[in-house]
């Protein structure tokens, strides 16, 4: 009798475990019951959640984040694969067409136009491949697979909070890790760092300005200091490991920006 009341006494008091991660679609429904329930707690309202019901396991997303070959790449292949002479010779045009424009940002944020201009073109060509998969899908898929689990979840919640406020919908495309709009922001970055430049009353990564003042922002934030320099050693080399942490893709960041800007 004791043992059975103290079983049953442990099963009222002791929290319910959170349905576990996994590394195929099988449990990823009732993973997403449970998420729901965590969610919701996070502050996510009616539109998220609806969107989270909403969500397919992303099988290529997987795929995609079990084979990222180009970040071992050594620095001068990472380049030459990433066309980084293509995106330097746009990224001059880009500026020397429209000066005042990345001089504005710079003002505001103290990010010099070659550091935007190098972003924008390493990330989406300049907005002309933004992704194909849908955002709040892929995110969740990551969330749920176990690899690296902790480490989405934070976003995949900020993807549903940004259903909430109109920034995204479940029809959103993006990268195949979710990253979405024309600099690809993590959601959970784009809903603590976005900027409405536009003045709208909205955040719209799909709009170049706010997601180049969204960008602008997120590295003021992370510690950019006007005026010092981005190369490996100086002061905001640092805030770049910040926007990716492959230090080919921060390198290369740093020498694209630094050709566009001279």
């Amino acid at each position: 009798m004791f043992r059975l009341a103290t079983i049953i006494a442990l099963s009222l008091t002791s929290p319910v475990l959170a349905a576990p991660c996994g590394n195929t679609s099988a449990g990823f429904e009732a993973w997403k019951a449970d998420f729901a329930k965590q969610a919701r707690k996070a502050g996510v309202k009616k539109k998220g959640l609806q969107a989270l019901s909403q969500t397919q396991y992303a099988t290529r997303t997987i795929a995609a984040d079990r084979n990222q070959k180009s970040f071992k790449y050594s620095l001068d292949k990472f380049m030459r694969v990433r066309g980084a002479d293509t995106i330097v010779a746009q990224g001059r045009k880009r500026k020397a067409a429209n000066p005042n424009y990345y001089a504005a940002f710079e003002r505001q944020y103290g990010v010099p136009a070659g550091v935007l201009i190098a972003i924008h073109g390493m990330e989406t060509g300049f907005g002309n491949f933004m992704g194909d998969s849908q955002v709040v899908s892929a995110i969740t898929t990551l969330a749920y697979d176990c690899r690296r689990s902790e480490f989405f979840i934070p976003h995949a919640i900020g993807a549903l909070k940004l259903v909430d406020i109109g920034s995204i919908t479940m029809a959103t495309k993006g990268a195949k890790h979710g990253e979405l709009g024309h600099t690809q922001f993590l959601p959970g970055n784009a809903l603590t760092y976005g900027v409405d430049a536009t003045g709208d009353r909205r955040v719209d990564f799909y709009n170049m300005t706010d997601a180049l003042a969204s960008t602008a922002n997120f590295l003021r934030k992370k510690g950019w200091k006007p005026g010092r320099g981005y190369q490996p050693g100086e002061p905001n080399f640092r805030v770049l490991q910040q926007w990716n942490a492959a230090s080919v893709y921060q390198q290369s960041i740093a020498i694209m920006a630094a050709r566009i800007d001279n």
